[in-house]
């Protein structure tokens, strides 16, 4: 397998705050974090994270993002902002639930970080290239980057955007309304369950090795890279039928559902030229082991 391209970046060791530390993204992003040396902080109120993903040595805060003042009162170097209401379905049926929480808890983030001058990351939603209108979970997510693009414009906020393509790989969600496609056929697969494609299954995906995220999501403090927006996806699609035929599944299908794009794919060079930044990890190249396992494909 391509490694995974690396920079000489000299680490700053940082007290750093993950929102969301409990999820999937967070998870990985804490491992990494705490490896480098880092003293690492989440807050998350566990409505996807679990708590069976906590990594020793993070300091874990159970509550909502509203309530981010409460906690550690802006002794951090950064934040890096995560937490969310996922997925575009589920949206429709909540979609106050959306806008409340990504919108509304990422405003208290912000005010957080302008309040005590901590430089963000926020982690943003490929689905924007795809229309603002598409659903409400896009629309939702990107009235998060529009409050984070007002403060920086005009109260002082250093803040970049991170905007991820189809993330897989360990502690993804498995079960219930908020998985994602590798996720639930995973799980799927295991349960001896049918794999359901909905619509003709030539929906194209750029699916993003969560590894390759992590790599991505590191480099933007230590290159003070603030200012950007960064689209942290593969470069390579595959189509749903396409994923299908790599695990041996013959699926089955359904009608299709509203709201989604039909094709995604990075084609964007920012994170190349400014964090030295390439997704390697092929979906192809990685085992079922792999993509089940509490692990890392290096």
């Amino acid at each position: 397998m391509e490694p995974l391209g690396k920079v000489s970046v000299k680490i700053i060791i940082m007290k750093i705050l993950v929102t969301g530390g409990a999820g999937f993204v967070g998870t990985n992003l804490i491992k990494r974090l705490l490896k480098d040396g880092h003293e690492v902080f989440s807050i998350d109120n566990y409505s996807t994270g679990k708590k069976e993903n906590h990594i020793d040595g993070c300091t874990y805060f159970n509550d909502d993002i509203d309530n981010i003042c409460d906690y550690l009162l802006g002794s951090v170097d950064v934040v890096y902002h995560l937490a969310a209401i996922a997925r575009i379905q589920p949206s429709f049926e909540r979609p106050d639930d959306y806008i409340q929480t990504n919108f509304g808890g990422t405003y208290e983030v912000v005010k957080f970080c302008v309040k005590y001058n901590i430089p963000l990351v926020y982690a943003g939603s490929s689905s924007k290239h795809n229309g603002r209108f598409k659903n409400p979970y896009t629309f939702s997510k990107d009235l998060g980057e529009d409050i984070i693009t007002l403060h920086c414009e005009h109260f002082g906020l250093k803040a970049s955007i991170a905007r991820f393509y189809n993330v897989y790989g360990p502690y993804q969600l498995t079960e219930g309304g908020y998985t994602t496609l590798i996720g639930r056929w995973l799980n799927n697969i295991e349960n001896g369950n049918d794999c359901v494609i909905y619509g003709d299954g030539e929906k194209r995906r750029d699916f993003t090795h969560i590894d390759d995220v992590v790599e991505a999501l590191t480099r933007i403090p230590h290159k003070d890279a603030w200012g950007y927006s960064f689209e942290l996806g593969r470069g390579i699609n595959h189509s749903v039928n396409e994923v299908a035929d790599m695990f041996g599944i013959t699926p089955t299908y359904e009608d299709d559902k509203p709201g989604e794009a039909q094709t995604t794919l990075n084609d964007d060079i920012v994170a190349s030229e400014i964090l030295d930044w390439k997704a390697s990890i092929d979906l192809k190249a990685v085992s079922y082991t792999h993509l089940r396992a509490h692990e890392t494909v290096l």
